[in-house]
């Protein structure tokens, strides 16, 4: 499926279809059982022209596993639920039983996991306060085996429809997206910044969407931490995450001839970079 919105705003890298299937692609990234991974770089490589892929026990991480739709995986962080409610927050040095917790799983951990199991990641103000947290986020059971990160221009939808289209921008090309969005909406409330983590904005935040009679598009990648771990991938710390429910994504498609695309002030922004 070739994009008329790539090319309209210029995109650097792939657009990225997010789908889910029972059938593994052959040769698609994955990360090893039990093995460390954050569920970004899948997506990033698909957005360079590889298929990736990951399931119920290959998400990563927990918050991976959460995000991508493999149910409530905090359940299953060291301490469970709690000891997850303390690591986003304030640490689990001083709950009962975390400091001796944190002696276990060290070996497994890095330098800086460990100290933030310990110390808390401080993203959250109190455990209290990420257990509300957990409960207001749209944790799904996906029906599907397997979720796949593919190249969009290797999708053919009449065969298989994304559940999300991702696209990593720019400033420039985030507000063209916005403006979009919204072009032909009526409203102007199409486009939300969920607090979440940055697989939850490109997984379950746009799945609860897409289930919308209006299904409005999730901008992602203010989550600090995968930050980091993405401008590793992509040697660049201007981009974001702007993930549309495939039914958005269609009509946003349909939306660009005409549009503000072809005017003066977008075009100017582009030149600007040429």
């Amino acid at each position: 499926m070739e994009s008329t919105i790539a090319k309209a705003i210029k995109l650097q890298y792939q657009p990225v279809a997010l789908f889910w299937s029972n059938e593994k692609p052959q040769g698609a990234m994955q990360f090893q059982e039990k093995k460390w991974g954050c569920v970004m770089w899948l997506a990033a490589a698909a957005a360079r022209g590889k298929s990736a892929v990951a399931d119920a026990k290959t998400f990563g991480c927990f918050g991976g596993g959460v995000g991508l739709g493999f149910g409530n995986q905090y359940k299953n962080f060291p301490g469970g639920e709690e000891g997850f409610c303390h690591f986003l927050s304030t640490g689990n040095a001083a709950r009962v039983g975390g400091p001796e917790l944190a002696e276990k799983i060290k070996p497994y951990m890095t330098t800086e996991s460990y100290d933030n199991f310990l110390h808390g990641e401080r993203y959250i103000k109190s455990p209290a306060l990420v257990e509300k947290f957990v409960k207001t986020l749209p944790i799904t059971d996906i029906p599907e085996k397997y979720v796949v990160f593919q190249p969009l221009d290797k999708i053919d939808p009449a065969g298989e429809k994304p559940q999300v289209v991702i696209l990593f921008v720019n400033p420039d090309q985030l507000s063209a997206l916005t403006v979009l969005a919204n072009y032909g909406r009526g409203d102007n409330e199409n486009v939300i910044i969920p607090y979440a983590a940055g697989c939850q904005t490109i997984g379950i935040y746009p799945y609860r969407e897409a289930k919308s009679a209006k299904p409005r598009a999730v901008i992602g990648l203010t989550d600090l931490s995968a930050r980091v771990y993405i401008r590793k991938q992509f040697n660049n710390p201007n981009l974001m995450t702007f993930a549309a429910p495939f039914a958005l994504f269609e009509e946003m498609e349909q939306n660009v001839p005409g549009s503000f695309l072809e005017r003066h002030s977008w075009q100017s922004l582009m030149s600007e970079k040429s």
